[in-house]
């Protein structure tokens, strides 16, 4: 079965290996996951399980969500998220999973959200080659033309067209990263190489999904 957990990222710091190498790992506090539902074909169509990470406050918590809750009898949980499976959960509602679920050595995909950079140009978001510098050059940053005298349906810019426009804050994946160190002690997981996302984001860790060979 594929596993999964969420943490938050902590930040970035370094290991030393007995020969001396340096390792640059980025920290993830996890530990305390709670299976809230699973869902199977008989019941949703597909198999799934969903898992829930972080304290809130009841007060805080609306009212379809405290139903959730207490039917799964658990406390309530900040973040909520769901992972399809191949065949049904072997987890029960209410199992808790902690960061002892990888072990040292294991491949994982990281998922979170990008850090926002707000309006960007082109320039920066698509490293478009600057223009002439020269004083007779009037696109120095500019993004050029855009096409819009096109054959067929013209005069309007094409869905998905590199432009200036807002950058980051995005869902992003990291694939195929090493996990260095499990400390379950303090439930933290250390991971090789950076992942995606600010300090202090929700970032989920799972099993490795090999991309698709072309």
């Amino acid at each position: 079965m594929s596993r999964m957990i969420l943490g938050i990222k902590l930040g970035m710091t370094q290991l030393f290996t007995d020969e001396g190498k340096v390792i640059p790992v980025t920290v993830i506090q996890s530990g305390g996951n709670v299976v809230l539902r699973n869902k199977t074909v008989e019941t949703d169509g597909y198999n799934a399980i969903q898992i829930g990470f972080g304290e809130i406050k009841e007060s805080k918590v609306n009212k379809p969500m405290a139903g959730q809750f207490k039917k799964a009898d658990v406390k309530p949980v900040k973040f909520i998220r769901e992972q399809r499976l191949a065949e049904a959960s072997e987890h029960k509602v209410g199992d808790m999973i902690e960061v002892d679920v990888f072990n040292a050595g294991d491949l994982v995909d990281v998922i979170g959200t990008s850090k926002g950079k707000g309006f960007a140009g082109g320039i920066k978001r698509h490293n478009f080659a600057r223009g002439p510098m020269g004083h007779g050059s009037k696109s120095h940053r500019e993004p050029g033309s855009t096409g819009a005298m096109l054959s067929g349906p013209g005069g309007r810019v094409f869905k998905g067209k590199k432009l200036p426009g807002r950058m980051g804050g995005n869902r992003t994946t990291v694939q195929r990263l090493t996990v260095v160190k499990i400390d379950k002690d303090r439930n933290l997981i250390l991971i090789k190489g950076a992942v995606p996302g600010a300090k202090k984001g929700l970032v989920i860790v799972r099993d490795t999904v090999k991309p698709n060979k072309k």
